[in-house]
């Protein structure tokens, strides 16, 4: 309950900050275009296009190895320094099991979650922007959303967040497990850790979007044969 207090409750507001001023962000540059070409009701659709299955999960994600895989690389790196692994191991207990599957665990279950908060909040933020700010009615904001977002589009998004954390937890702890001794050891260990995590993060998005897109085209192939 600690680790989900910790990968959950506390990276939240991190992840609403990010996600509301990611949608911000994309709605007020988006607009001008889409109001040039006439579209700017359609602006929930490419708000919700873009942060649902690409990203919302990259974001979330890197809030994730920022927030909490560099705290659990520095946790388990201290503990390896000071060798409380090695305790615990004398003592009979099995570290990894103890150590790494809990925190293992709390990532790869909190990260969907993360990421809904992240999508929900930048969803918002784009409303204020449309509604408030720009004058579009709101009936057609949600409308549109409604209509063109797909339940593929949700599940492609989900199954990145679950991978995305399951990857960051699997990469702090191998990082803290495996860290050099000293404190620079530890404070290198949080970094590669860090880094290692966002490069898989950004290669990880590339490979499953080209699969899930290609997985796609083939269904959908099938589905109007059929």
């Amino acid at each position: 309950m600690p680790l989900l207090y910790e990968v959950g409750n506390r990276t939240l507001p991190v992840i609403i900050i990010t996600g509301t001023f990611v949608g911000l962000v994309l709605a007020v540059q988006s607009y001008d275009q889409l109001h040039a070409a006439g579209f700017e009701q359609r602006m929930g659709v490419l708000l919700t296009a873009t942060l649902i299955p690409e990203l919302g999960p990259v974001l979330a994600g890197v809030m994730l190895a920022g927030r909490v895989g560099g705290a659990l690389t520095a946790e388990l790196g201290t503990m390896r320094v000071t060798e409380q692994i090695s305790a615990l191991t004398v003592m009979g207990t099995d570290p990894i099991r103890q150590l790494v599957v809990p925190r293992f665990l709390a990532c790869m279950l909190f990260a969907p979650l993360l990421t809904f908060s992240c999508d929900i909040f930048g969803s918002l933020a784009g409303w204020f922007v449309a509604v408030v700010m720009k004058d579009i009615p709101s009936s057609p904001y949600w409308y549109y959303i409604a209509y063109s977002m797909e339940t593929w589009d949700i599940m492609v998004g989900f199954l990145k967040s679950v991978v995305f954390g399951a990857a960051i937890g699997f990469i702090a702890c191998y990082k803290g497990f495996h860290c050099r001794n000293g404190a620079e050891g530890v404070g290198r260990a949080c970094t590669e850790s860090f880094v290692i995590s966002f490069i898989v993060l950004l290669v990880t998005d590339f490979f499953i979007g080209t699969f899930f897109s290609g997985l796609y085209r083939a269904l959908y192939g099938l589905k109007s044969l059929v």
